[in-house]
């Protein structure tokens, strides 16, 4: 922490704090994420925040956050990473964005999510204020605290908790403990579909109270799913415990209204019930959608950042997952605006 001169608190959290700091000897302008340590269990540091500092260490692309250091202080980590003045919820917040300026984000968002799914990692978390934006526009995901690594064929349980809520997959809302990237393309990645269509809205798509209201916001948008849509969908643990009259599909064109051409068959292909037919992040850049007019603008013509605001890490830590809907709207456990 000697090389580093805190020039102020960002955001603040349950386990720790950001702050805004000056490298003493580069000049660099970063950001030190402190996570505290409440107590040091008999197994060690929490599982957690190893599996974060491990894959940032492991990542290296342009659309992913770079960490650039991690050491101890005391009973807290420190996280050095570049520092990103903005993010994605408030592009959002502050523009409407055209289709040109869409496609350029999402164009970025798949990069970094073709690369990590090949690189075996689900994110678990995606969600616009973790979609951090850098000075000169670029977007690059952040905040790894719920990834988790992946190899196809072998079976592993993992929690359902996992995504914030508004932005949380059919399947982890029935309690499914066994899921592979075809979750992250709703949860994360869908997260895609739904980012882009949170954009082309200008509001969420599905912003349920609880996780069974967003079940039902989910199920009256897309239809009631029977074996041929969703197999294997009476056999996740949640699913008899609640039941919701048969509903008919909402067209695309009725829940997210826009101009912009090929944007219903480009969501539809996420918004899928069975997780394996969702479309890929590598194919989904091949898609139709990007090749039609208008084209994707570059980072040049992307929205000026928006004025500071201190909520870009605020409750930043993916550590902590609660259902309050009565939550503030800049935490990340409650669902952002």
């Amino acid at each position: 922490m000697n090389e580093y001169e805190v020039i102020t608190t960002v955001g603040e959290g349950a386990h720790g704090i950001v702050l805004q700091a000056r490298h003493s000897i580069s000049g660099d302008i970063v950001a030190l994420k402190k996570v505290t340590l409440k107590k040091i269990s008999t197994e060690g540091i929490p599982v957690q925040m190893v599996r974060e500092i491990k894959a940032l260490q492991c990542i290296e692309h342009e659309n992913v956050v770079t960490l650039i250091d991690v050491f101890p202080q005391g009973l807290s980590f420190v996280l050095v990473f570049e520092f990103m003045p903005s993010n994605l919820w408030e592009i959002l917040d502050n523009y409407r964005l055209n289709g040109s300026q869409i496609k350029c984000y999402m164009n970025m968002l798949l990069k970094a999510l073709e690369y990590l799914h090949e690189n075996h990692i689900l994110h678990r978390d995606l969600k616009p204020a973790n979609l951090l934006i850098s000075n000169d526009g670029s977007l690059k995901v952040g905040d790894f605290g719920l990834c988790r690594l992946h190899n196809q064929g072998q079976h592993v349980a993992y929690s359902h908790q996992v995504a914030t809520r508004w932005y949380r997959s059919p399947e982890l809302l029935y309690g499914a403990r066994y899921y592979d990237e075809g979750v992250d393309l709703w949860a994360a990645a869908v997260s895609v579909a739904i980012i882009c269509a949170e954009m082309l809205k200008g509001e969420p798509v599905f912003p349920g109270e609880n996780d069974i209201d967003q079940l039902y916001l989910v199920i009256s948008s897309l239809g009631t799913p029977d074996e041929t849509s969703w197999p294997g969908r009476s056999e996740l643990p949640d699913y008899n415990k609640i039941s919701f009259r048969p509903m008919d599909p909402v067209p695309l064109t009725t829940l997210v209204p826009s101009d912009v051409p090929k944007y219903e068959e480009f969501i539809g292909s996420f918004l899928i019930y069975n997780s394996s037919k969702r479309i890929s992040a590598k194919s989904a850049m091949d898609h139709e959608f990007f090749r039609t007019h208008p084209l994707p603008c570059s980072i040049s013509e992307l929205p000026p950042l928006p004025t500071l605001k201190s909520v870009m890490f605020k409750d930043f830590d993916s550590l902590k997952i609660c259902d309050d809907a009565s939550a503030s709207n800049t935490s990340s456990c409650s669902t952002l605006k």
